[in-house]
């Protein structure tokens, strides 16, 4: 299913922004969301994914955990760490990379920053010029898509090799986060006992299949940000069971709620493979 709406067609069939969305834009592909915009007021949040921040403008804040803030251009968050972040001007670049895609144990010296634990403050010019070209509208789109990483840090990510029965459900969630399938039965389908499933999972992929799945769902949701939806109906297709359970994960992962994000994503241009867009079963 693809979402249809106004914002998103403000893409032209080149690839280039056009229009009022230019300069604020969402890429979203399966291991990648690279986003150019405004940063909004977001609390704690804690993303499944690392992320990168880069100011487009005046210097950013950040906070991990209870640490002390700290100020700078650019900032790299591991996966699964609660942080703030906040810039007077709210113009930021966030590139985010999802762990199980990457071989962080084998990256190139020059994308080593990438590994650094906590809130590392950098300082890489060229990496902010590719946000500002996105931004300003300089860049065609669909030209750097599928190489997200050589046009954002200038390296290709070394990939990582997952166990063939991880892969495989990994794959699967990936495909569809809505989908209703329990631990259980994907440790059934790949032939492992329950605890052996979930071990294995952990071990390969760095994190609980628990907060591997519930991150993927509210991941997803930034598909449907700009779409002219009731939150309910969202909620149920993108696999929660009610909407108080979609609002506190979204909250906890996105450090705003699904109204907020979508209030401040009107003009907000999304483009994304239509295969992340599911219909709960």
């Amino acid at each position: 299913m693809k979402i249809a709406s106004q914002q998103a067609r403000s893409f032209g069939a080149d690839g280039m922004v056009q229009g009022p969305a230019s300069g604020k834009f969402m890429l979203i592909t399966p291991d990648r969301i690279c986003y150019a915009g405004l940063l909004g007021r977001p609390l704690t949040r804690e993303f499944g994914a690392l992320t990168l921040y880069v100011s487009l403008g005046s210097p950013l804040s950040l906070k991990i955990r209870d640490g002390a803030w700290q100020s700078g251009e650019m900032f790299v968050v591991q996966a699964d760490t609660p942080h703030q972040v906040a810039t007077v001007d709210r113009r930021i670049g966030v590139y985010m990379i999802e762990p199980e895609s990457v071989d962080l144990a084998q990256l190139p010296p020059e994308l080593g920053f990438l590994a650094t634990e906590g809130g590392a403050q950098l300082h890489h010019p060229a990496i902010r010029e590719a946000f500002l070209a996105l931004a300003g509208g300089d860049m065609h789109i669909n030209a750097v898509r599928t190489r997200l990483d050589e046009f954002i840090l200038g390296a290709r990510m070394p990939v990582r090799q997952l166990e063939c029965r991880v892969a495989a459900v990994v794959n699967r969630i990936k495909r569809n986060p809505s989908d209703s399938v329990n631990a259980e039965d994907y440790a059934q389908q790949v032939d492992l006992s329950f605890s052996r499933f979930l071990h294995l999972f952990k071990e390969e992929v760095g994190t609980t299949f628990r907060r591997f799945r519930a991150w993927k769902r509210a991941r997803n949701f930034m598909c449907y940000v700009n779409a002219n939806r009731n939150l309910t109906d969202i909620a149920l297709e993108t696999g929660y069971p009610d909407s108080s359970h979609f609002s506190h994960t979204v909250r906890r992962y996105w450090g705003l709620t699904p109204k907020d994000i979508m209030a401040g994503s009107r003009t907000l241009a999304v483009i994304h493979d239509a295969s992340l867009v599911s219909t709960a079963h």
